[in-house]
C-alpha cells in the first residue's frame, strides 16, 4: 500500500463509476481549479467533498490505491485551505460534517494513519470555529468525540506531541466542560474517557503535570455551583410548581457523579491523587459536608441527599474511606483548623482563580518557549514525502507517524 511509486496519469475527466480511483482523479482536478470558494463554486466544492469522503470509505475496503492518490496530493490541504478562507457557515457546518462520517467509518488502521499524517487534523481541531452557532458546535464536537473513539497506543502519537507539549484533541474538548448544552458537556465526558485510557505514560503525565489541576479545579466548582442551584431550587420552590427544572437538576448532579466515578475506577493511579484531592477538599469536606454543620451555601436537606448519592455511585475507596472518616468521626477541626491558618484555601468551596481557557493558554505557551530552548537549529532543506510499506504498526512506522506530525 505504501511506498509504490506510480504515475497518476489521466483523472480530468468525470468517470461513470464514482466509486473508482478515476473519479477521485476528477475530484482532484475540480479541486486544483477551484482554490478559491466564491458564491459560484461553494455548492461545487461541497459536493466535491462529499464524493471524496464517499470513495475514500469505498477505499478503504476495496482499493488502497485510493489512499495512495489521497495522501501522495496532499488532498487533506485542499479542505484546511477551504475552512480557513472563511467561506460561511455552510462550507464549515458540511465540511465538518463530511469529516465527521469518513472517521467514524474508516475501519482500516493504515487508511486511519493515512488520514492522520500531516497534521492537518490537528489543524481542523484548533481552528477557531463560530461556536455561537449551534450546528457548527455541534457538528465539531463530535467530530472530536470520533476522533477520540479511535485513540489507542498507536495513533495517540497523531494527537500528542511530546516534544511541543500540545494535545489539542484534548485541550480543546475541555474547553467545552461546562457548555450550556447538555449534548456538548457529555461528548466532552466521553473524549476525557476516551482520553484517559489509553495506556501512554508520556501523554497522561502530560494531563496530570498540564492540565489536571485547572480541569479538576474548574470542574468541581462547576459542580458544586450547580448543587447550590440545586438547593435554591429546592428552597424557593416550596409549592413544588418546578418539578421538572428540580428533576433536570437532580439528573445532572447524578451525571457528574457517573462521570467522576468513570474516571476513578479507569484506575489512573496519578490522576486519581490529583482529582480525589479536590473533590475532598474543594468540593466534598466544604460544600457538602460543612453544610451538614452549617447550612451556609446548602440546606442540610440537599446535603444528605447528596452525600448519599456520592456513597452510592462513586466507588473509589480511598476517596470514600477518607470521606466516610470524616463524617463518622465528626471531626470538626477539617473545617475550623482552616480559618486562622495561611493555607486558608486550601480546604474551600472557591472559584478557581483563572478559567480553564486561560490556563490552558498559560500552559501551551510556556510550553512551546520551552521546546523552542531546547530544539537544534532548523535545518536548510526539507525531507520528502516517502509513503512507506504498512502490513501492520510496528514501531519504526510509528516514528515515521511521529515525525510527520511534527512537520
Amino acid at each position: 500500500m505504501f511506498g509504490r511509486s506510480r504515475s497518476w496519469g489521466g483523472g480530468q475527466g468525470k468517470t461513470k463509476n464514482i466509486h473508482s480511483l478515476d473519479h477521485l482523479k476528477y475530484m482532484y482536478h475540480v479541486l486544483t481549479k477551484n482554490t478559491t470558494v466564491t458564491d459560484s463554486n461553494r455548492n461545487l466544492l461541497v459536493e466535491t467533498i462529499r464524493s471524496i469522503t464517499e470513495i475514500l470509505i469505498w477505499g478503504d475496503q476495496n482499493d488502497s490505491s485510493v489512499f495512495d492518490f489521497f495522501l501522495e496530493k496532499n488532498m487533506f490541504a485542499f479542505f484546511l485551505n477551504i475552512l480557513r478562507q472563511k467561506s460561511g457557515r455552510y462550507v464549515c457546518v458540511q465540511l465538518l460534517q463530511t469529516l465527521n462520517i469518513l472517521f467514524e467509518n474508516i475501519s482500516h488502521e493504515t487508511s486511519l494513519y493515512y488520514l492522520l499524517s500531516n497534521n492537518h487534523v490537528n489543524s481542523i481541531i484548533v481552528h477557531k470555529f463560530d461556536f455561537s452557532d449551534e450546528e457548527i458546535m455541534a457538528y465539531y464536537i463530535s467530530f472530536l468525540k470520533t476522533l477520540s473513539l479511535k485513540l489507542n497506543n498507536h495513533t495517540v502519537h497523531f494527537f500528542y506531541n511530546e516534544h511541543t507539549n500540545d494535545f489539542a484533541l484534548y485541550t480543546e474538548a475541555i474547553k467545552f466542560f461546562n457548555h450550556p448544552e447538555s449534548m456538548v458537556r457529555i461528548a466532552v465526558r466521553t473524549i476525557t474517557l476516551n482520553v484517559y485510557k489509553v495506556d501512554n505514560q508520556h501523554m497522561l503525565h502530560y494531563i496530570r503535570d498540564k492540565t489536571a489541576v485547572p480541569y479538576f479545579s474548574n470542574l468541581v466548582w462547576f459542580i458544586g455551583s450547580h448543587v447550590i442551584e440545586l438547593d435554591k431550587c429546592v428552597q424557593t420552590d416550596q409549592e413544588h410548581r418546578n418539578r421538572g427544572k428540580l428533576s433536570d437538576l437532580v439528573a445532572e448532579h447524578l451525571d457528574h457523579l457517573h462521570y467522576l466515578n468513570d474516571i476513578l475506577t479507569i484506575n489512573c493511579e496519578f490522576l486519581n491523587d490529583v482529582l480525589t484531592d479536590h473533590l475532598l477538599n474543594r468540593l466534598f469536606l466544604p460544600l457538602y459536608v460543612f453544610s451538614l454543620v452549617c447550612p451556609e451555601q446548602v440546606g442540610g436537606g440537599v446535603c444528605v441527599c447528596v452525600c448519599v448519592c456520592v456513597f452510592l455511585i462513586i466507588h473509589y475507596q480511598p476517596l470514600v474511606n477518607s470521606l466516610a472518616e470524616v463524617i463518622f468521626n465528626g471531626d470538626l477541626s477539617v473545617f475550623t483548623q482552616h480559618k486562622n491558618t495561611v493555607s486558608a484555601g486550601v480546604r474551600r468551596f472557591t472559584k478557581p482563580p483563572e478559567s480553564l481557557e486561560r490556563s490552558l493558554e498559560l500552559s501551551c505557551n510556556r510550553g512551546r518557549k520551552r521546546a523552542q530552548k531546547l530544539s537544534p537549529p532548523p535545518v536548510s532543506t526539507v525531507t520528502p514525502f516517502h509513503p512507506v510499506l504498512l502490513t501492520s504498526p510496528p514501531v519504526s512506522h510509528l516514528s515515521w507517524c511521529f515525525h510527520m506530525t511534527t512537520l
